[in-house]
C-alpha cells in the first residue's frame, strides 16, 4: 500500500534530522536480503551507535537537499538497487566496521559510497576505512610506540648497573 503524504513528510523529516545528527553517512544496497536480516542489521547499526534508514530514493534525495554540504555531491537516484542509508552519531567509523563484518558473511550486502567530514568516499574507501583497527586499538599502537624507546633506554642504563656490580663484586673476592 503506498505511502501518504504525510507518511512520505514524516519520513524526510526523520531522514533530515539523521543526516544533521551524523557525523559519518553510508549508503548500502541491500536488494536481496531477507527481512530477517535487515532487521539484524538494525539491532548492529543500535549497538555501534548508528541508525540504518530504509527509505525510497526519491525521499532520500528529498532529506540529502535539506543538508547543504552534501546536496551537490551525491543524488540517490542515480546509486543502483534499493538503498538504505547508515548514520553513525557518536563514532563514526564504529557503525561501518559492524557492517562490514556483515557483509564479509553476506555477499548481499554492498557498500555504494559514504560521506565523512562532508567528503564523498567510493566503494573502494570505505572498505578501506572499515578495514581499519579501532580508535582504541590504535591508541595502544601509539601508546606501545611511544614506550618502546623509553623501555630500551631504561634497559641499558640497568645493564651498566649490572656490569658494575659484576665488577665490584669481583674485585671484593
Amino acid at each position: 500500500m503506498p505511502k501518504t503524504k504525510e507518511q512520505k513528510t514524516k519520513v524526510i523529516q526523520d531522514l533530515s534530522e539523521s543526516l544533521a545528527k551524523a557525523k559519518s553517512i553510508v549508503f548500502i544496497d541491500i536488494q536481496g536480503l531477507k527481512v530477517r536480516e535487515i532487521v539484524s542489521l538494525r539491532k548492529k547499526a543500535k549497538q555501534a551507535m548508528g541508525n540504518l534508514k530504509v527509505a525510497k530514493k526519491s525521499l532520500i534525495d528529498l532529506a540529502i537537499k535539506s543538508k547543504k554540504g552534501i546536496a551537490d555531491k551525491v543524488s540517490a537516484k542515480t546509486m543502483s538497487g534499493e538503498i538504505a542509508v547508515l548514520f553513525g552519531f557518536d563514532d563514526p567509523i564504529k557503525p561501518l566496521k559492524s557492517f562490514y563484518e556483515f557483509a564479509k558473511a553476506n555477499e548481499n550486502l554492498k557498500f555504494i559510497s559514504a560521506i565523512l567530514d562532508d567528503n564523498l568516499l567510493n566503494k573502494e574507501e570505505v572498505m578501506a576505512i572499515a578495514q581499519l583497527p579501532s580508535k582504541q586499538e590504535l591508541l595502544g599502537q601509539l601508546l606501545s610506540t611511544f614506550n618502546g624507546p623509553i623501555s630500551g633506554f631504561i634497559n641499558v642504563l640497568r645493564g651498566n648497573i649490572k656490569g658494575l656490580i659484576t665488577v665490584l663484586a669481583k674485585a671484593k673476592t
